[in-house]
């Protein structure tokens, strides 16, 4: 890559204010791909494979590092940052894409679209900080494409909705407005819904597509990685593997964006710990009676709220676990400095 400078990585003023004295003399990166023992990362001179200084884990596609050259020797704090629980029965959170400024959700016109997933990941969107926009593809292929255009903008005042045919590249340069000079666009859903075909009509790069299985719509993985790309428009693509599971953790304050005409409503209860069940002055039972509130949604709400409270708590047990056995090291190893050296 040549004549690109930092402000065309999307480098900003946040990110500068992080430098500190000495550090005048690092070159600012931005990683591109994570591996198991090396970063390739973006820079005003070109691309580079870097040594982490952390674990890989803690790296993110998107996330800026000062460089030596061939370290990676600190990353900085990111602006957005999108994460979720890891798959499985584990109780880390997984970083998935750093400094995103609009995440768009790709489902398409057929049996893939499922209105409790989108709200999942709207969820996840707005506890990233990031713009959340929803990509319906295969418009081509249904008589009222509208329609379910319609059914994702309703989910959240915050949603842009698009309905298109990702195999046509006029049709797919309608996303080109979110990947501009500077600005990072990332792709996420289910596989075989288009996202590599998107990938494919915005970028340079050619990747392989699959097609889907017709009696559940269910693809197969063709990105098998995340990577930052560079975008035809001079922005920059995150396009990531198809996510089977997807669990929310700390994730409250983006429930609550995305289902704020339930959560404004739940404030007006008169107990601060009201479950919504019998409790007297329930203000959710009451506009459910009045038909204000769609019983469907209320239980989509109420089932996220209790799945990341729960894994909520789960994770900062365990890492009020791994600080207290922390403790406990360092004080044996002080413990053993001083029998070894007494006078001291």
């Amino acid at each position: 890559m040549t004549d690109t400078t930092l402000a065309d990585l999307g480098w900003s003023a946040p990110f500068a204010r992080q430098l500190t004295a000495g550090e005048e003399t690092l070159h600012p990166m931005r990683v591109a791909e994570v591996h198991r023992d090396r970063l390739r990362a973006l820079g005003a001179a070109g691309d580079a494979m870097l040594i982490p200084s952390e674990r890989a884990g803690a790296y993110a596609v998107g996330d800026w590092v000062l460089s030596d050259g061939t370290s990676a020797l600190r990353r900085l704090e990111p602006q957005s940052d999108l994460t979720r629980k890891a798959a499985g029965h584990t109780v880390e959170r997984q970083r998935i894409a750093a400094n995103i400024d609009t995440i768009a959700v790709v489902t398409s016109c057929n049996a893939d679209f499922n209105l409790a997933r989108l709200e999942r990941y709207l969820a996840l969107i707005a506890s990233a900080g990031c713009l959340p926009l929803i990509v319906l593809t295969k418009a081509d292929l249904v008589a009222d494409a509208d329609d379910y255009r319609r059914q994702a903008e309703k989910l959240s005042p915050l949603v842009t909705a698009l309905a298109l045919n990702a195999k046509d590249m006029e049709d797919a340069g309608r996303l080109t407005a979110w990947c501009g000079p500077g600005r990072t666009l990332a792709l996420i859903g289910s596989s075989g819904v288009g996202k590599t075909t998107l990938r494919n009509a915005l970028t340079e790069f050619t990747a392989a597509t699959a097609g889907i299985r017709e009696d559940d719509a269910k693809g197969r993985h063709t990105t098998t990685f995340r990577s930052l790309v560079r975008t035809r428009a001079g922005g920059w693509l995150i396009d990531t593997p198809g996510m089977r599971e997807l669990q929310l953790a700390d994730a409250q304050e983006g429930i609550g964006e995305v289902f704020d005409d339930i959560t404004e409503i739940a404030a007006q209860c008169r107990f601060n710990d009201c479950a919504h069940e019998t409790e007297p002055g329930c203000a959710i039972r009451a506009a459910l009676d009045q038909g204000r509130i769609d019983p469907d949604r209320l239980r989509r709400w109420q089932k996220l709220m209790l799945e990341d409270r729960y894994n909520s708590e789960t994770l900062s047990q365990t890492r009020s676990r791994q600080k207290a056995f922390g403790k406990m090291v360092k004080g044996g190893q002080a413990r053993g400095r001083h029998k070894r050296n007494p006078g001291r």
